[in-house]
């Protein structure tokens, strides 16, 4: 019998993710708290626009709302609990979906920040595993119902990392990870919490950006003045990942220690990152308009993630001794801008640290 899944929260990733495991023939339901996204789900299915027109494709996942979970209790209980609601979210919604598990289901973050705390929490360490989505997937829900995809699919770049915190690479790992290759490419990692802190890294130096100042991936990093604030906040988040002891990837493009440098004023790094980065720009077709996910939550009116993705490296850093101003500063200046005290603008983040 095919695994049961469920994915809470049928935004960008959850969405794509869900409607591309049941068009692969998985058993998925998504469940989301936007009345306007479900039910365009269920008139005209889940509308998926990739890069090219094989990836064009309209799903009939079942998709339901908040209030109709409770019937989970006269249905076959859930095998994979995939949780792709914001951060400030976990615990409510690993609260709402443990109750619906079978013996051995298992609760999944696929969120950015860190949140697999969060989900033992509510649902214990023996339940909880982690997914890291990888920055090619760059999925946008740009309307109810419709989901594009910036980037083309890569098969040999890895998109999603599935790991146990303890490191163990396990059976219900590997099976998740197969599973989710059905979507686009996965592995089963043991550095669970390295690749979380390096996906941490690439949100951490490009998100609170682009939600503070209001520009696209492109307009930022060619922007120079900008792009240095980029690098700052890349190299703080790697020498704060280094002092808590994780095992770190490329920051997307760039080598860690490199992008350490280029923060701490090494020409030569500061050269090769900045080559890297503005070398770049280009990728995509869509790269013009994409948007990280906090830019799109500040258009959208909602509540961003700073706090925990930022503002979590800030603190992270002073629990261990490594100073991130860089980090403090855009936590500040992206709650500005969604509380309404200033516009985005590049001017936001052009200040002293």
């Amino acid at each position: 019998m095919k695994k049961r899944i469920v994915v809470v929260g049928a935004g960008a990733v959850g969405g794509y993710v869900g409607s591309s495991l049941y068009h692969a023939g998985h058993d998925v339901t998504l469940i989301d708290p936007w009345p306007e996204n479900v039910e365009a789900i269920r008139a005209n299915g889940m509308n998926l626009y990739g890069m090219t027109d094989a990836e064009r494709k309209t799903v009939k996942v079942p998709a339901i709302h908040l209030t109709e979970v409770q019937n989970f209790a006269k249905q076959r209980p859930i095998d994979i609990a995939l949780i792709s609601v914001k951060s400030y979210d976990t615990v409510w919604a690993c609260q709402m979906i443990k109750q619906y598990l079978a013996p051995s289901g298992i609760v999944v973050s696929m969120q950015n920040c860190v949140n697999e705390e969060r989900v033992a929490s509510v649902a214990g360490w023996g339940r909880t595993l982690g997914i890291i989505v990888g920055g090619g997937v760059g999925v946008d829900l740009y309307e109810p119902g419709h989901i594009r995809r910036g980037y083309a699919k890569r098969p040999h770049v890895t998109s999603f990392y599935v790991g146990e915190p303890s490191g163990l690479i396990t059976k219900r790992a590997v099976e998740l990870a197969a599973i989710m290759n059905d979507c686009d490419t996965a592995k089963a990692t043991d550095n669970l919490w390295g690749e979380r802190w390096t996906k941490l890294c690439v949100n951490g130096m490009r998100n609170g950006v682009s939600a503070a100042t209001g520009m696209g991936g492109n307009a930022r990093d060619r922007h120079d003045a900008v792009r240095r604030i980029c690098v700052a906040l890349g190299g703080e988040s790697v020498r704060v990942g280094q002092a808590l002891g994780y095992k770190l990837g490329p920051i997307g493009t760039l080598p860690p220690e490199s992008l350490a440098r280029a923060m701490e004023g090494d020409n030569a790094a500061i050269k090769e990152i900045e080559e890297l980065m503005v070398g770049g720009t280009d990728e995509g077709l869509r790269a013009s308009y994409q948007r990280p996910s906090m830019a799109q939550d500040m258009e959208k009116g909602r509540r961003t993630e700073i706090e925990l993705m930022n503002g979590f490296i800030a603190s992270e850093g002073a629990r261990v001794g490594v100073a991130a101003p860089t980090h403090e500063m855009i936590t500040r200046q992206v709650l500005r801008v969604e509380k309404g005290e200033i516009p985005p603008r590049p001017e936001n983040v052009l200040v002293n640290t």
